[in-house]
């Protein structure tokens, strides 16, 4: 009598799932070569100091928040409360907005503070903050339009259960982005 031993198979990531790890790592790669060279630039004798605006820190916060809205948005899904869901991905979009409208503003007062980000008049410092703050923010301004589509197929009338995996995806690269602004943010405070 031959008895057979269960083997255990590997569990596979999911398709979408590995895109977005390797997504991350080369947003991890290009905004780890910018804050490189940010802090090789900082050390010439004409880098501006100055503080962030406020607007940055407020943004700190509704990311962080976000995060959390994010994460209850799939735990919804996964309980299949969908006007838990509904309520927690709009939520999240409209904190995704108000990050990006904090980020503008926080922009529009270093320019009313005389701090030219670009063109002749700029300095390297405001430049790079521009630079690297800008890319964030379209990265995140992609997370919003994901979340405003998800939003939208949530709230359709003959609407299905989204998928958890897409919800879940999502969820990795919302939270991905408001941990990189983290780092940003923290990196400017402590190298900037």
């Amino acid at each position: 009598m031959t008895t057979t031993v269960p083997r255990n198979e590997p569990q596979r990531i999911h398709p979408h799932k590995f895109l977005m790890w390797a997504a991350i790592g080369g947003i991890v790669m290009m905004f780890a070569g910018l804050t490189s060279a940010y802090i090789v630039k900082k050390n010439q004798s004409s880098w501006l100091q100055f503080d962030l605006p406020i607007e940055f820190y407020y943004s700190t916060g509704v990311i962080v928040l976000s995060s959390i809205t994010m994460y209850l948005s799939a735990i919804a899904l996964k309980a299949a409360k969908m006007s838990q869901y509904k309520a927690m991905i709009s939520i999240t979009a409209f904190l995704g907005i108000s990050f990006l409208l904090f980020q503008y503003l926080g922009f529009k007062d270093l320019q009313a503070k005389n701090i030219a980000l670009v063109g002749p008049r700029s300095n390297s410092a405001a430049s790079f903050l521009f630079v690297i703050t800008f890319l964030h923010m379209m990265h995140v301004l992609g997370g919003v339009i994901a979340l405003i589509i998800f939003w939208f197929k949530a709230i359709r009338k003959n609407s299905t259960i989204t998928s958890l995996i897409s919800v879940e995806v999502l969820g990795t690269y919302w939270h991905f982005v408001g941990i990189l602004w983290i780092y940003l943010f923290l990196f400017y405070n402590w190298i900037g």
